[in-house]
């Protein structure tokens, strides 16, 4: 997505997208003094009765968009927060029941991190490891259950290589045991088709900027029947059924609502888009010398393609490939110098982790831009072989 020549393409998706046209003039109309900026708390007003309609009306649209009902929508700042109040929330509120909490390897440091906060109050953790596809198997946290569990936490699409986890099997799993199930679906929306009234987790996360929303705009599923129990995270208000208080921030809700009904809207023809696109990249990249996948082939999300350089040093590639917007993995991790702690987990040496690359691709990505990237990458390529083998 170049809008001109000087331009890098983006292929970044997974990292953040932009806001869809659309979404966004939909969000003006909830900030300037002729649309709905009031406070949906101020129940005094038109002002605040108009801007409290405005928010009822994106949670009915978002909930009818992940098959939920609108009473099971905590609206939050992000995912980050979505899966701290889930994770934080649901651990203390069962703790009597049992303190052992489940979560994976691969998971997202928003939910890793928290659980690494929990064992220092003394919950005992136990981080399941996927297979080499990157994949976690319903087996894998049936053998980690234990009479003290009371939290499973995985991912439903890794942010990293893609790779799609089996929520079915492992719902079913932790239904079966009383467990309660939380996901994080912040890369889910838009990739994959998201049914809540057909698949039983009882917390979901949600993030509005990985699907053509607004940053700052995040949702929390919480089911009502059977209803998962929670401890806020922080007082001082009634907002969110009592567990997120603070004023809603009304155009971030109705920018993400809107984006979600988009993507569902829209879910059948972005996604022939991005699996074309993917048919033209991925099999190019393949095609070079010392290039290989990471992750699962088959069972994936067609918009992420993490694929591992041999011998080469993936930040070097990126220095040289200012035309190119694209990753070394997390935007949220892009600071630390250790390596991927997905790419580690699913088997990869520490060379090969610094060796990878990932691509993204989006709604508003073209044919003509992934040709032009496999070209540059081919040649980049060729040439630091080529200096190398000197």
């Amino acid at each position: 997505m170049a809008t001109n020549d000087f331009e890098p393409i983006y292929l970044d998706y997974m990292a953040t997208t932009p806001v869809d046209e659309m979404v966004a003039e939909e969000m003006m109309r909830c900030l300037t003094v002729h649309g709905n900026f009031g406070n949906p708390s101020s129940a005094t007003h038109l002002y605040g009765w108009r801007a409290l309609d405005a928010v009822n009306k994106a949670r009915e649209l978002l909930a009818d968009s992940i098959g939920a009902m609108p009473r099971e929508v905590i609206f939050t700042s992000g995912a980050t927060e979505a899966n701290n109040l889930a994770i934080q929330g649901a651990a203390r509120f069962y703790a009597k029941k049992g303190r052992h909490i489940i979560t994976t390897t691969i998971e997202h440091k928003a939910v890793i991190d928290v659980f690494h906060a929990l064992e220092k109050e003394g919950f005992s953790i136990t981080l399941v490891s996927p297979n080499r596809d990157g994949i976690i198997s319903a087996d894998a946290i049936a053998a980690a259950i234990t009479p003290q569990t009371t939290l499973v936490s995985t991912m439903w699409v890794n942010n990293e290589i893609g790779t799609i986890q089996p929520l079915a099997d492992i719902a079913a799993l932790t239904r079966q045991h009383g467990i309660i199930f939380h996901v994080d679906a912040a890369q889910a929306m838009g990739k994959v088709a998201v049914d809540l009234s057909a698949l039983p987790v009882d917390l979901m996360s949600f993030s509005g900027h990985k699907a053509y929303g607004p940053k700052g705009g995040g949702a929390l599923f919480v089911r009502d029947k059977p209803r998962a129990r929670l401890i806020p995270l922080f007082y001082g208000g009634k907002q969110e059924q009592g567990l997120r208080s603070g004023t809603l921030a009304t155009h971030q809700i109705v920018g993400m609502a809107a984006a979600f009904h988009r993507a569902k809207l829209h879910a059948e023809d972005d996604l022939k888009h991005i699996r074309r696109l993917n048919a033209i990249l991925l099999p190019g990249l393949l095609a070079l010398e010392g290039v290989t996948l990471n992750g699962s082939l088959d069972q994936r999300v067609p918009h992420n393609i993490n694929v591992c350089f041999q011998g080469l040093n993936a930040e070097a590639l990126i220095m040289s490939l200012p035309q190119i917007a694209v990753s070394a993995g997390s935007a949220c991790n892009s600071a630390q110098e250790e390596p991927s702690h997905v790419l580690k987990a699913i088997g990869l040496s520490d060379l090969q982790a610094r060796a990878s690359l990932r691509f993204s691709l989006g709604r508003y990505t073209t044919e003509k831009e992934i040709k032009r990237v496999l070209e540059l990458v081919r040649l980049e390529v060729q040439r630091e072989r080529n200096l190398a083998g000197r």
